[in-house]
């Protein structure tokens, strides 16, 4: 798949932001952190047309994000922004490096098959992973469900074949019901909204962009930072 064939992504969306606010008290600047690094990635590849520059692009992140446990971070604002608020919580920089590897899985391939899916999601959903742990989640929160399952459908949202598309939503559905059906912990919340999220625009029909803010969905977010569900 070539980098231009992905069209925009979620960040600036305040349904994500709202979500994200339910992060405990002292841990935002970490979840924003992850977070702009999951947006510069997709960036990266919105602005790459070359699959072998959006290679090269890419391996720099991996070497950086790999450095940061043994070098002082470069004049980078996303990674000074990791060293800063993410590393001192437990996570190191090697743990991040799925999360490029996932998204290399759009440069790699000229379509989008099951397994490259799979592959995509599994890296990506790292990122709720790394999220939990600078947050405190339980051990128990589905973190790598949800994490796979909002990678699939926001992915499904921006791909312009339709076959891949409809193909990331049917693999995404079984791990977002897992997601949505526990019960999380009051530190997971934040990820656990977004799996609503997810799960929400999963219902959504296929290319119907999500009614964001929608009092339905501002109210389903809430009741889950109430209750965990």
């Amino acid at each position: 798949m070539g980098a231009g064939e992905m069209t925009g992504a979620s960040a600036g969306n305040p349904e994500r932001a709202l979500a994200l606010s339910y992060a405990p008290r002292g841990t935002a600047a970490a979840i924003e952190a992850l977070f702009a690094l999951d947006d510069a990635l997709a960036q990266l590849l919105r602005t790459t047309r070359e699959p072998a520059l959006g290679q090269l692009r890419l391996a720099w992140w991996r070497e950086a994000l790999a450095e940061l446990d043994s070098e002082p971070a470069p004049a980078e604002p996303v990674l000074q922004a990791l060293e800063r608020e993410v590393l001192p919580r437990g996570v190191q920089g090697a743990a991040l490096l799925p999360i490029v590897h996932g998204w290399e899985v759009l440069v790699e391939e000229e379509t989008l098959g099951r397994d490259a899916l799979l592959r995509f999601g599994a890296g990506r959903g790292q990122l709720f992973v790394a999220a939990g742990m600078a947050i405190g989640a339980a051990p128990d929160d589905p973190l790598a469900s949800a994490g796979q399952g909002w990678a699939l459908i926001d992915l499904a949202r921006h791909l312009r074949a339709p076959g891949e598309a409809a193909e990331a939503r049917d693999l995404a559905a079984p791990l977002l019901e897992e997601a949505v059906s526990r019960r999380w912990s009051r530190n997971g919340r934040a990820l656990g909204a977004l799996a609503h999220l997810a799960r929400l625009d999963l219902r959504l029909p296929e290319g119907e962009e999500p009614p964001v803010g929608a009092p339905h969905r501002v109210g389903r977010l809430l009741w889950h930072r109430l209750t965990g569900s």
